[in-house]
């Protein structure tokens, strides 16, 4: 579920090539209109600095320009270690925008998870003459040079999904409620706990980057339900969100508590789970009896929750949070105030109170149940993966899916 870009410039001789198709009649061969891939800065890990998603042409909105061509606005995101990314925020902000925004072209950017090629691609962005940046921060206080970079290009910003700090002040924030996020982590593990362990329960704790504000935020959440009721045998964090860095701790962890030295394990996200759960069954632990927290309801994680390998994931409804923030930068683009209604408070980031759209997180278990929704009437329900979701889910798990009545 990860689409990585990777395209080389070439220098060629345009007069001359034109010379060509001159001689053979070619001039005049109509191209089709649509998108057009193009050419940015740096990047990382073997994914091209970006492309320019056009929407065909059309009449340049107030505040778009730039060359004179089609107005402009930037996606830049942060990391495709998480499956989200590329599968579908990126796919539903493209879509709604272009609905909303016909003939402004789109300049998109995946740092997987490096601070220096985002600041590279925003930079790129702003040489193309963006008039509108959404973008989600590798490192938000880092990302704060990003912003105010850009506000000297009257370049107006959206923090999208985690929150830009760094002494800077975007224009919006759209996100989940991530303190919140922890506290369903910890509280759905903590009941599922509480009723199959005498005593007070022993945990491993996996958060996510340190970079991250969202997973500073997780981790609160988590620990204000945790601290007091539970013993807390190891913690340590996911520099780079990679589920291999979870799984290498996670058999540190093992090493050193030993197989029943813990009795459930909390990680930021689905792909730590998994990169946890790989660690146990490697030191010969049936995770079924471990249970272990997420979020992020990917599709292996809802296929690990069908089996039993994980308890829960966190539900985030992807495509209203990246279709909001399409409208917001719409709407800046245009210049106009955003929807009546839309902001629903504001989120200090230690610089300003910033106007913010929070969207409400839902945990997730197999059956629901003691605060959680379950898979069939979430994920399933809201068809999370596309028209074939079930299909998607129940792939090699047919039994489990019939278990669950899915199918």
């Amino acid at each position: 579920m990860i689409v990585k870009f990777n395209r080389s410039t070439l220098s060629i001789s345009w007069t001359v090539v034109f010379t060509s198709l001159l001689a053979t009649g070619a001039v005049g061969c109509k191209k089709k209109e649509g998108d057009k891939t193009g050419t940015g800065a740096g990047t990382g890990a073997g994914t091209g600095a970006g492309t320019t998603v056009g929407s065909g042409p059309g009449p340049t909105a107030a505040g778009g320009g730039g060359g004179g061509g089609a107005g402009k606005i930037a996606l830049l995101l942060p990391e495709s270690q998480t499956a989200r990314y590329e599968a579908a925020d990126r796919p539903f902000f493209e879509a709604k925008f272009k609905a909303l925004c016909p003939g402004v072209e789109i300049v998109y950017s995946n740092a997987n998870q490096q601070a220096a090629d985002q600041q590279q691609q925003a930079e790129a962005a702003i040489a193309k003459g963006v008039k509108v940046m959404v973008l989600d921060p590798v490192d938000g206080d880092s990302a704060g040079v990003i912003v105010k970079n850009a506000k000297t290009k009257n370049i107006s910003v959206v923090s999208y999904d985690r929150l830009i700090k760094g002494g800077a002040t975007p224009d919006y924030y759209i996100s989940f409620d991530n303190h919140r996020v922890g506290q369903l982590q910890a509280e759905a593990l903590l009941k599922k706990l509480t009723a199959t362990v005498k005593g007070k329960p022993k945990i491993t704790m996996i958060n996510g980057s340190p970079t991250d504000n969202n997973a500073t935020l997780f981790k609160q959440g988590a620990h204000s339900v945790f601290d007091g009721k539970v013993d807390i045998v190891k913690e340590d964090a996911a520099a780079n969100w990679k589920p291999e860095e979870a799984q290498q701790l996670m058999e540190q962890f093992i090493a050193a508590v030993k197989p029943k030295g813990f009795d459930g394990a909390y990680q930021a996200n689905d792909g730590t789970a998994g990169g946890a759960i790989a660690a146990m069954k490697t030191a010969g632990i049936d995770p079924k009896t471990k249970p272990t927290a997420g979020q992020d309801a990917e599709l292996a994680a809802i296929q690990r929750i069908l089996t039993g390998e994980q308890y829960m994931t966190v539900y985030k409804a992807i495509q209203p949070e990246a279709e909001k923030a399409a409208e917001l930068a719409c709407a800046l683009y245009k210049g106009e105030q955003p929807a009546a209604g839309m902001v629903t408070g504001k989120v200090n980031n230690g610089t300003a109170d910033i106007p913010s759209v929070l969207l409400a997180p839902i945990a997730v278990t197999k059956d629901g149940g003691d605060g959680t929704s379950s898979v069939a009437d979430t994920i399933v329900k809201d068809k999370f993966y596309g028209p074939e979701t079930v299909a998607q889910i129940c792939k090699d798990y047919a039994d489990a899916c019939k278990a669950a009545k899915l199918q």
